[in-house]
């Protein structure tokens, strides 16, 4: 299994335990916890367990860092990661997508989230990815749709965040989504 996922000035590598203040201070970043899943962790123990959760089974849990180069040295930038959500059926989820406000606007979530279904897809031999946003979540709908993604449905009113009901907007990809993107844009 590779141990970086490699793209056009960035690269996905699994998140280690010297990640964890990064993605702890990521998760509460004023401009990205809003937006976050509110069963994402919310302390420094919580962060280690996911890392170590993932260190100890990649194929089934996967925390990444996203880095971006200046040519010289590699910089944090955010992170995501996936869980299985059923193994008999080959499905991952996908989840926990941030990246730090100071590199947003460059595609970056785009082409990290492309490079990890990729990997998810092609070197893991999952057949469907999964995910979920909030309703309210405008940014993350579009990278949705721009990544590949088909949405597939609504969960009407599904969660209580920031004082109110909110909707989950649940989006889908097949093996077969993919390999056709990939072949449009060759």
């Amino acid at each position: 299994m590779s141990a970086h996922l490699a793209g056009e000035g960035f690269r996905l590598r699994p998140a280690g335990e010297g990640d964890a203040d990064f993605l702890l201070e990521l998760l509460q970043h004023e401009d990205v916890e809003p937006f976050i899943a509110a069963v994402r962790p919310k302390d420094r123990a919580a962060v280690l367990a996911e890392i170590e959760e993932s260190r100890a089974s990649p194929r089934e849990h996967g925390r990444w860092v996203i880095e971006v180069t200046d040519g010289a040295a590699w910089h944090r930038a955010g992170a995501l990661g996936f869980d299985v959500a059923n193994r008999r059926s080959r499905i991952a989820r996908l989840g926990g997508l941030a990246v730090h406000p100071e590199f947003r606007g460059r595609r970056l979530a785009d082409n990290a989230a492309q490079a990890l279904q990729r990997h998810l897809l092609r070197e893991l031999g999952f057949h469907r990815l999964e995910l979920e946003c909030y309703g309210f979540n405008e940014r993350a709908i579009e990278h949705a749709e721009r990544s590949g993604f088909v949405r597939e449905g609504v969960k009407r009113k599904a969660y209580w965040r920031h004082g109110d009901w909110v909707d989950g907007v649940l989006f889908g990809m097949l093996e077969e989504d993919f390999a056709a993107r990939e072949s449009e844009a060759s």
